[in-house]
């Protein structure tokens, strides 16, 4: 067969972009197409207003894995960033709040301004997710476990109770035995993608997310110039090494002849081949769209239609005249980098009604909001004197029970305003356009099915050596010279970097051109 390339990728995400960069280090020929005019996939910066730029998916860097950044040089390509400190602002509306220092001490003297015995309980929730997180830090750069493995690691040490709990025992359970106050709990309450944190398992998929534990500080915050300069970033670094990487260049099918990926289609009838190609489509858009059913067997199939993607999200970008009015709680002439990232999550009940709303296809009234005004520390996003403020509403209906999603952008929009007046009065009258991304305008903008971020919800059945099925957690699939590398494999979603690390790693074992890393 007469190939183009050693490699082709499907996808310029973060995660296909790193994959890009170890493979063309290691000599390989690589070609990555991107159906966008830009790279980034969920992770770019986007004039999305004129004159005001988002970070239009991803916001947040704070799991972005320190050995990526190094091996790929990310720094001498661009990448840098504003340390936050507090790490995110938690207002209630009785006019309490906590502010997430990176001190301890200085986090446990805010939580004591509403409980003294919640601020004595802190060490110890502090403790358990050291350890829960430290669980998974351990594997997010190697092979997938299996859950058998952790158990043999843990058997007799601290780690075993902390196991036990993360499987067995539920987010609501765990908040409710180490807080009193219901402000407290809100602030630390979080199930992500396993929506009711009344369900066991809801601790393994969380203590994913305080993997960031363990990142280098200086790695850690706001992207100067927001987030598509992680993946400019990685793009240079890839093309650097050799690998070209292609702009509107959407891939149509993989072509396969007798079991092996051949290469690819474009959707304008190109053909481009080589020996290997690797997804960063998610699981779902992979199987069921780019590989002719004709390919895999009907079990399989069945399997992959199956993979839960039921929880998705939105999000709402502002352009704003002013900074929003928070001085109710930090006082006037606050410094304005406290509202860098804003938290609305006033209760465990608050939780609750937000994933019941979900479960029964509505836009919940009790949004929980994870706010971002970045410009309080990048003014180069925004005119002068004016900001941008983007906010994340997790555990959203794919569906809604009644109508579609294009038909409510004015009333979510109400509502969001609604909420976040509670604690910032005005802030409605400081908006001067806004852009509503539904999870239905997150599937046609960024393409991750039914709109979920991570790819694949983020479930105790659907992580390690689960993810994204078991049997097929190794990035390969069953059709030979055909690879995973996003969000949808092992260790999950967030711009980590890992999945497209881990990917690369496995192809460079199997063409012998490294020596096997070991899984523990």
């Amino acid at each position: 067969m007469a190939k183009d390339y050693d490699v082709i990728i499907i996808g310029g995400g973060h995660n296909g972009l790193t994959c890009a960069a170890y493979l063309a280090r290691a000599g390989l020929g690589v070609m990555v197409l991107e159906r966008r005019e830009i790279v980034g996939g969920a992770c770019t910066t986007e004039e999305l207003i004129p004159g005001y730029k988002f970070p239009a998916c991803a916001y947040h860097c704070h799991m972005l894995q320190d050995k990526v950044i190094e091996d790929l040089e990310l720094r001498k390509h661009g990448f840098d960033v504003y340390p936050l400190d507090p790490v995110r602002f938690l207002p209630f509306p009785d006019g309490s709040y906590i502010n997430l220092w990176r001190d301890t001490d200085r986090l446990i003297e805010d939580i004591a301004r509403i409980s003294t015995r919640d601020a004595e309980a802190f060490p110890r929730w502090d403790r358990f997710w050291e350890r829960a997180a430290g669980l998974i830090q351990a594997y997010v750069l190697s092979p997938p476990p299996r859950l058998g493995q952790l158990f043999e690691k843990a058997r007799g040490t601290p780690d075993e109770e902390v196991l036990e709990t993360m499987l067995t025992r539920t987010m609501k359970d765990l908040v409710q035995d180490h807080f009193e106050s219901e402000q407290v709990q809100g602030a630390f309450i979080g199930a992500t993608e396993a929506g009711d944190p009344s369900v066991p398992g809801s601790i393994l998929a969380r203590a994913y997310f305080h993997i960031d534990r363990f990142s280098n500080p200086v790695n850690m915050g706001l992207v100067k110039g927001s987030m598509g300069v992680i993946t400019q970033a990685m793009a240079r670094s890839a093309q650097s090494q050799g690998a070209t990487i292609r702009t509107d260049a959407q891939v149509d099918k993989v072509m396969v002849e007798r079991g092996k990926a051949i290469g690819v289609v474009l959707v304008d009838g190109e053909e481009v081949r080589s020996s290997i190609v690797v997804s960063n489509a998610d699981p779902k858009r992979t199987f069921l769209d780019l590989v002719d059913p004709q390919h895999l067997d009907d079990h399989f199939l069945g399997r992959v239609k199956r993979l839960k993607t039921e929880f998705s999200s939105l999000k709402l970008h502002c352009a704003l005249s002013g900074l929003p009015d928070f001085s109710r709680y930090l006082g006037e002439g606050f410094d304005p980098k406290m509202l860098a990232m804003v938290k609305i999550c006033p209760s465990v009940e608050y939780f609750e009604r937000n994933v019941a709303d979900a479960r029964n296809g509505r836009f919940t009234h009790s949004p929980q909001m994870y706010i971002q005004i970045p410009t309080v520390y990048d003014d180069t996003l925004a005119p002068p004197g004016h900001h941008v403020m983007s906010a994340w509403m997790q555990i959203q209906p794919v569906k809604l029970a009644e109508g579609s999603w294009d038909d409510v952008h004015q009333e979510v929009f109400d509502i969001l305003m609604d909420t976040l007046s509670i604690y910032a009065p005005g802030v409605r009258d400081l908006v001067e356009k806004w852009e509503l991304m539904t999870p239905l305008d997150i599937e046609r903008r960024v393409g991750l099915t039914d709109g979920n971020i991570r790819q694949l919800d983020t479930i105790p059945q659907q992580f390690f050596d689960q993810r994204p099925l078991a049997g097929w957690a190794n990035y390969q699939t069953p059709i030979h010279g055909l690879y995973l590398c996003g969000g949808g494999t092992h260790p999950g979603g967030e711009v980590t970097g890992a999945p497209g690390h881990n990917a690369a790693h496995a192809i460079l074992r199997s063409l012998k051109l490294e020596e096997a890393y070991p899984a523990d």
